[in-house]
């Protein structure tokens, strides 16, 4: 019998990190699944979901702890199985203005009190195109039950833009 895992990791960045979780993760037997990587300040960071033979989790976490010895920190997460979900939707939100302490804080808040999830987020400062003024941009995917009624949601999110500078808009 299978089981789902998740593993989280990071690391200084350098040639052979993904390779290196990759015979790891296949030479006990996982099979990769769905994962997120990235490079951020010099810093290679990520998230993996596997399936494996469950006799073999014992096997794989030794073997990806060992990893440490290459500057990987690694943990591995078993998924537990969950009760039927609701069914959701998804809505992407682009946020764009200038770059300030807050913007992920305020935001956020107000998803969670309307209790929609963050699925998905990037973001990034950027430099704007004539002034050089940092500028804060995020793309980010919400789910939302499918009767949602997003009124609400659009007003709040109008408030924090109008009060934070911001344009936000919901896809």
């Amino acid at each position: 019998m299978n089981t789902s895992l998740v593993i989280t990791f990071i690391g200084d960045d350098r040639p052979g990190l993904v390779e290196a979780l990759a015979k790891v993760i296949s030479e006990q037997g996982g099979n990769w699944l769905e994962s997120r990587l990235s490079q951020l300040d010099r810093k290679f960071a990520g998230i993996i979901s596997i399936s494996l033979p469950s006799e073999r989790s014992d096997a794989l976490e030794k073997s990806l702890k060992s990893l440490a010895d290459h500057g990987l920190s690694v943990r591995l997460t078993k998924v537990q199985g969950g009760g039927t979900k609701a069914e959701t939707k998804i809505i992407k939100l682009s946020i764009l203005g200038a770059d300030r302490p807050g913007i992920v804080r305020e935001i956020s808040s107000e998803l969670a009190r309307n209790h929609f999830n963050v699925s998905d987020m990037h973001s990034n400062v950027i430099s704007a195109p004539m002034s050089a003024e940092a500028l804060f941009e995020a793309q980010v995917d919400v789910q939302v039950p499918k009767n949602s009624d997003l009124n609400e949601l659009s007003s709040r999110l109008d408030q924090i833009a109008d009060d934070m500078a911001l344009d936000i808009n919901i896809d």
